[in-house]
């Protein structure tokens, strides 16, 4: 494999977000996954929204991107998660380390 999986999705606070990062990779679905603290302004019903909320990056593999949106189906608490991924290419000594932490 010569590329990394990105996907990134929202959750509504730290605590839960925190949770999602420490089970995926426990379950070996990511090799790091990032945090970031944003502010979102969407329409949702009619209505336009504005909230904080924290971005979840996650790196993983790519063959693992079925695996990794079934998870967080289930794992966020929107009624619509944002679950938005990408393959991109990488430095080798990255792309063996993803390989090594994330589960075949």
């Amino acid at each position: 494999m010569k590329q990394v999986l990105l996907l990134i999705t929202t959750e509504f606070d730290k605590k839960a977000a925190k949770k999602i990062a420490k089970l995926l990779l426990k379950k070996k679905l990511a090799a790091c996954v990032s945090l970031k603290d944003i502010n979102s302004i969407y329409e949702w019903e009619g209505k336009i929204e504005e909230v904080n909320e924290v971005e979840i990056t996650i790196k993983s593999k790519p063959n693992l991107k079925k695996t990794l949106i079934l998870f967080l189906q289930k794992a966020i608490s929107y009624d619509v998660p944002q679950i938005i991924f990408k393959r991109f290419n990488s430095e080798k000594k990255y792309i063996n380390w993803i390989n090594k932490s994330c589960s075949n």
